[in-house]
């Protein structure tokens, strides 16, 4: 056995790890972090990068019958080119899954440090805007009028006030909650807009019992109300009515008809945006907002096993 045709098996086997190397990651996305990969995949990975490494190999021993290129004798050849394929395939499957793995890893650290961060900006954005001047100055306005007129009345709207408060305080330390503890969270805010409001705003919930136990972001629901409320007319002449509906898709809309104020409110679209980029951290899925006669805003139930 000549140094020449060892270097040539050599240079081959190293072609070969190349195309193989190549060949997996086009073909099974190993290097699409965002793709699952199952055992179904690594295994079918493994045979058709072994299948292709026994063809590699046979398009070798043409090139060297056919243009004399040093190789090692046929013998040799015999026994060490199965043994070398399943290595190969061994090798090329489990490097591509372990470097998978490692920028998958990689990538969730990389995401956990931003949700970590967006939690706590919005922690802080929850507590401004949910938990601001505004809107304890309107509660406590409807209850000092509920406690001159009918103090059974005002009982109720405490205790539904203080669910909404510790409801908002505990939300700053979940990231994601249930529907169906979200929806309890909702009739406690709708029955303090209820009483500020009154047959003014209307409310039609349509929530399917099989999507009570889905996912989503606490106070998503209550913060699409609010949106609602700040930016229509609401009055005798123009009652609103919002809807709250699940669709057949795993999704939750919130929808109202655009009535818009003489006077314009001004916003920044910032609750939106910040609920958009906590389905994006979270879930990787985004919110969806259409707008013509009615303003709606589409988000989506995460399953729990998801």
């Amino acid at each position: 056995m000549k140094f020449a045709d060892v270097a040539n098996e050599i240079l081959f086997t190293f072609l070969s790890l190349l195309i193989l190397f190549a060949v997996n990651t086009r073909l099974f996305h190993f290097n699409q972090t965002s793709m699952k990969i199952t055992w179904q995949k690594i295994i079918l990975s493994f045979v058709l990068t072994w299948i292709l490494s026994n063809f590699l190999g046979q398009c070798f021993v043409y090139l060297h019958k056919t243009f004399d290129i040093p190789a090692i004798d046929a013998m040799v050849h015999h026994y060490l080119h199965p043994l070398r394929d399943f290595i190969m395939s061994s090798l090329v499957t489990s490097s591509c899954y372990i470097i998978y793995l490692i920028r998958r890893q990689q990538q969730v650290i990389v995401e956990n440090e931003q949700l970590k961060a967006e939690n706590i900006r919005n922690q802080f954005e929850v507590l401004k805007n949910q938990l601001n001047p505004h809107m304890l100055f309107n509660s406590l306005n409807t209850l000092r009028s509920l406690v001159r007129e009918n103090q059974d009345r005002a009982q109720d709207y405490i205790q539904e006030l203080s669910h909404v408060l510790r409801y908002t305080l505990q939300g700053n330390e979940s990231q994601c909650v249930t529907l169906r503890e979200e929806m309890d969270f909702v009739s406690a805010y709708i029955f303090l807009l209820k009483m500020r409001f009154e047959d003014n705003l209307r409310f039609e919930i349509n929530i399917t019992h099989n999507s009570e136990e889905y996912l989503l972001p606490p106070m998503s629901i209550q913060m699409l109300i609010e949106n609602a409320v700040k930016h229509n007319e609401i009055s005798n002449r123009r009652p609103l009515t919002i809807t709250i509906a699940t669709d057949s898709e795993e999704g939750l809309l919130v929808s109202n008809p655009i009535q818009s104020k003489l006077t314009a409110t001004t916003g920044t679209g910032i609750g939106l945006v910040n609920l958009d980029k906590r389905y994006r951290l979270l879930f990787r899925q985004e919110i969806q907002i259409t707008e013509d006669r009615n303003f709606t805003v589409r988000i989506p139930l995460i399953r729990k096993d998801l």
